[in-house]
């Protein structure tokens, strides 16, 4: 059994990061876990390569730079992070009349007085293709998730499906791919209505192919995929295609996994918190992607607000001399500033 800290974190993408620079700003220890084997969550295991623009500070920056960067930040005071390490159960006890968790994975048992629930959309795994023998072509040019745009250099890819992952990787493999067609079961698309104009304008321009009611029927090929037939749902037209490559964006199954049966208040599949970020178990907060109440965004920025919160009431929560508000960054001794 590991040591007892102040706030265990469960969730090392970019609301974990920062719950962990926070708990460091103000002298709590704490601790990282992850069912993954890098951190960033699904920055690092969906889409390392994509440009994101919605984080403050950044007009654009690469998915795994920013995760680099939140990774420096919320680690600089060595916050022990286990990484490869699933959750199976929560044990609960009591130290000096106050809670005493212990988060219990399949490696180890991580005691601590608070935890912080940041683990995003919970345990994910991408949506499979409707075909029966789909798992053959998985590392034969079939791929739920791209990491390297470069390794589709000079490809022949069938993107399927059409939201936004899908939308987004129609532009950012122009220029890498050398045939690019993609197929939507129905007219109408989950994306951002400009990334979709953009393919759009793209698909006119002949420097891709946009085909919609058209479906994935079967994968043609022999050590390695050579072809596909599609069918067009309304008119049942089959075509055959030559491809190299499959990269179905269908979507993510995601799960609470353990966490829903530590006796939580769910709705959804999301944990409900209070405008403290606390549940309903005294000592257990929770925070981004994987909460939900009034109002709620699935941004990156409101999941570091929402960590930053988490964090100064749980430190009140383990200490109620403690304030909740953290006061100014740029006033702090920990980091070498004085006030003016």
């Amino acid at each position: 059994m590991q040591d007892v800290k102040d706030i265990t974190i469960i969730g090392a993408g970019p609301t974990g990061l920062f719950g962990a620079f926070y708990a460091g700003m103000r002298g709590a220890s704490c601790r990282l876990i992850d069912n993954l084997d890098q951190v960033g969550g699904q920055l690092t295991a969906l889409y390392p390569e994509k440009y994101i623009f919605d984080v403050a500070g950044f007009p654009k920056i690469l998915a795994k730079d920013l995760v680099k960067g939140m990774a420096e930040q919320g680690l600089q005071w060595k916050a022990p992070v286990h990484l490869g390490q699933k959750v199976t159960g929560l044990q609960r006890a009591s130290e000096n009349g106050k809670p005493l968790f212990t988060v219990v994975t399949e490696g180890d048992a991580y005691p601590s007085r608070t935890v912080l629930i940041a683990g995003g959309i919970g345990a994910f795994t991408p949506r499979k293709l409707p075909l029966k023998d789909v798992d053959r072509w998985y590392g034969r040019g079939l791929h739920d998730r791209i990491l390297d745009p470069q390794a589709f250099s000079g490809k022949r890819v069938l993107l399927v499906g059409g939201g936004d992952s899908a939308f987004d990787w129609a532009v950012n493999l122009q220029g890498v791919a050398q045939r690019i067609l993609m197929i939507h079961r129905r007219d109408g698309f989950r994306a951002h209505a400009a990334t979709v104009k953009q393919v759009q304008e793209l698909s006119a321009a002949g420097k891709m192919e946009l085909r919609t009611f058209w479906e994935l029927k079967e994968i043609h090929g022999s050590d390695w995929i050579e072809g596909v037939t599609i069918v067009n749902n309304k008119t049942k037209q089959q075509e055959r295609v030559p491809v190299d490559c499959v990269v179905p964006q269908l979507g993510f199954i995601s799960a609470l996994g353990a966490i829903a049966e530590w006796g939580l208040e769910i709705e959804k599949g999301e944990i409900k918190v209070s405008q403290t970020m606390a549940t309903n178990i005294p000592g257990i907060f929770a925070a981004g992607d994987i909460i939900t109440y009034p109002g709620k965004l699935k941004l990156i920025a409101t999941g570091a607000s929402e960590a930053a919160i988490a964090v100064n009431h749980a430190v009140h929560f383990i200490n109620p001399a403690a304030k909740v508000e953290p006061g100014h960054s740029s006033n702090m001794a920990i980091f070498g500033q004085t006030e003016d």
